[in-house]
């Protein structure tokens, strides 16, 4: 029997970001007693690199915006395949939860009457993102820290320990959501195992409410704008549990990632700089995104420069510039002219805010990204163009949840919050309804998860030893891998990392195709035979070896989500893009495709045999079915013109509605 340290709280929350710190909040605002599990430093979440705004209808710029609007500009996003209340609630309560921040201590931009300002984005029709210059997300996480901190200086004069709670364990990975039988025969989250990445101690949290907010899967791709925690861990997780994941299929390339040097390629350009006024320019001068507005989008966007700069003055009597249209659709755009030979000299497009506002302007509104450029570029983004190009940045897709409470359909106990819940963005995320996003659902799985685990009050699930023993087998078998059964040495983790990332960026990246993506499968089948024999040397203190090794056990299950669900969705929709089918189909708009786990993964302990584990992990461990959305609600639906609904949803639909 392995012996741990055993921990008793009643919601463990899993991430440290945005949606994670605000559901910890909420819970211990309920009164119980909560756990934060961080993999990084505590304050140090991937939520700071969001920059531009949080995506809020408080009509601070324009008195039209509301949640009705906000609603309607999440749908056209997301090509209507949202999960339509999860984009409702989304819609009316992310301006509470902007106020919120602000009575938290958030200091916002500010108005000249003294008002949150709000700015500019893509697909939004109203200056709807709050913001602080282009640094939103470090303030956001900032405010959330402090917020906790006196949390816990409230226990602290109560109870006389900070920590009584609420906790917060730096540094430490979740390997496994533990469950345990119910008296009714089922099972329900019962705790996780975790282990220290500094020590490399084993540690076991017992609580019978987890809340996974773990972020995306951005380090699966080779060019990606994602911190290095993202490798998936919540979605696997997730599955790992028993949860089905849904929209793996669409994964955003934001439009705008530095693409030189190449030490810096993939880095995030906030859209903050085409809100405020950036142009995109191919190497022969030409503002082309022009050419590549689609007809759902016509009537909205402008079709000459004239009309696009009038529009900063007077959006009234103006349509928006096209490079403000939806991330699918300027990313897109970029690669056709890269692809067409009209690119930079380091294979993106120009985008220049210099020739809009002026150097005290651009310095003040968007300073990190005039540090960033001058810093690691040598551009001085005030009397120059940058090189941006597409760089993946988002997953839609994620945990199938509840959209009142966030529960993780079919495991009771398991909640999940921004990045690695599914549903509410649709097909396509519009920049700015992350930051909401996260603040909304991360407030409503801590209070459900909360309300749930004192509704048990005594009779908890108990994590048994046998679970505990299997997880730990599980988590040291990198330090005793089998030879593979030619002699050969064990499989080096960074080598495997490599060839998956360059397999899904080549194969299942921003413009997929049949063949392409079938020999993406191919492949991940090959990886995980040889991630069998990853093995890593010396002991677990300081092994980011080790941890990686761990990590490749997420990356390729949530990889061949992404490549199955994108090679059977035979259309182009959002974040999938499809050479082979370019068309939206109306028959798909109604469908999510559902990912559960076929077939429990090797079991990596020591004992495995090497003929055993290849011949196991050589089977594609993930199920896929078709599933069909429940239909949208009328008075919803009323928000559209009847021209706009057209053009998504089927006859059936519209017959109905």
């Amino acid at each position: 029997m392995t012996q741990v340290e055993r921990q008793q709280w009643d919601v463990v929350v899993v991430g440290a970001g945005g949606a994670g710190l605000r559901a910890a909040i909420e819970a211990r605002e309920q009164g119980l007693r909560t756990a934060v599990i961080c993999k990084s430093l505590f304050g140090k979440a991937h939520t700071v690199m969001a920059e531009g705004g949080i995506a809020a209808s408080m009509g601070n710029a324009n008195p039209g915006d509301n949640w009705e609007v906000h609603f309607r500009d999440t749908m056209r996003g997301g090509k209507f395949l949202n999960n339509w209340r999860m984009a409702e609630l989304h819609a009316k309560e992310a301006p509470d939860r902007v106020w919120e921040l602000e009575t938290w201590g958030a200091l916002f931009d500010r108005t000249a009457d003294g008002r949150i300002s709000q700015r500019n984005f893509g697909g939004h029709e109203y200056p709807r993102l709050a913001h602080v210059g282009d640094r939103t997300g470090l303030e956001l996480i900032r405010t959330l820290q402090q917020k906790t901190v006196a949390l816990q200086q409230e226990d602290f004069k109560e109870t006389g320990d900070y920590e009584s709670r609420l906790k917060v364990f730096q540094e430490c990975t979740v390997t496994r959501i533990l469950k345990s039988p119910t008296e009714d025969g089922g099972e329900a989250v019962s705790g996780v195992f975790c282990y220290e990445r500094e020590s490399g101690r084993f540690f076991v949290i017992e609580a019978p409410a987890v809340v996974l907010a773990t972020g995306g899967i951005g380090k699966s791709f080779k060019v990606t704008s994602n911190s290095w925690e993202y490798t998936g861990d919540g979605h696997a997780l997730a599955l790992l549990a028993g949860a089905s994941l849904i929209n793996m299929e669409f994964v955003q390339f934001h439009p705008t990632g530095m693409v030189w040097p190449p030490s810096v390629k993939g880095i995030l350009v906030t859209e903050s700089v085409r809100g405020d006024g950036g142009v995109l320019r191919n190497s022969e001068g030409k503002r082309f995104m022009f050419d590549y507005i689609p007809d759902v989008f016509k009537d909205k966007y402008a079709e000459s420069e004239q009309e696009a700069d009038g529009w900063y003055e007077d959006p009234e009597k103006h349509r928006r510039p096209p490079e403000l249209l939806p991330r699918d659709e300027v990313a897109r755009a970029i690669n056709s002219e890269v692809k067409a030979g009209r690119g930079s000299p380091h294979g993106g497009v120009f985008l220049d805010v210099s020739t809009r506002m002026s150097p005290e302007v651009i310095r003040r509104r968007l300073p990190s990204m005039h540090h960033q450029f001058k810093e690691l570029a040598d551009v001085d983004i005030t009397s120059e163009a940058m090189e941006v190009g597409p760089t993946c940045h988002y997953v839609m897709g994620g945990v199938d949840v509840d959209p009142d409470t966030a529960a993780a359909v079919g495991v009771t106990g398991l909640y999940a919050a921004g990045e690695v819940a599914g549903g509410m963005h649709g097909s396509n995320r519009l920049g700015g309804n992350s930051l909401s996003d996260l603040l909304v659902f991360g407030r409503r799985a801590g209070l459900h998860a909360a309300r749930y685990a004192a509704s048990l009050e005594k009779e908890r699930p108990v994590v048994g030893d046998e679970q505990v023993d299997r997880a730990a087998a599980e988590a040291l078998r990198p330090f005793s891998a089998a030879e593979v059964p030619e002699g050969e040495p064990a499989e080096n983790p960074y080598t495997l990392h490599q060839h998956l990332q360059q397999s899904m960026n080549d194969l299942v990246g921003i413009i997929r195709r049949d063949g392409e993506m079938a020999q993406a499968l191919e492949r991940l089948a090959e990886l995980r035979v040889r991630a069998t024999y990853a093995g890593v040397e010396g002991h677990r203190q300081f092994n980011p070896g080790w941890h990686l090794a761990i990590d490749l056990r997420n990356m390729l299950l949530v990889s061949e989500c992404v490549a199955r669900a994108a090679l059977t969705r035979t259309e182009s929709r959002g974040g999938h893009t499809r050479d082979d089918f370019p068309a939206m189909d109306r028959q798909w708009r109604r469908s999510n495709l559902v990912c559960t786990l076929a077939d429990e993964p090797v079991s990596l302990d020591a004992s495995t045999q090497p003929g055993e584990a290849a011949k196991r992990a050589d089977r594609g461990r993930i199920g896929l079915e078709r599933r069909d959305m429940p239909p949208i609600r009328p008075d919803l639906l009323g928000l559209f013109e009847k021209e706009e609904l057209i053009k998504y949803l089927t006859d059936e639909e519209l017959t109905a509605e």
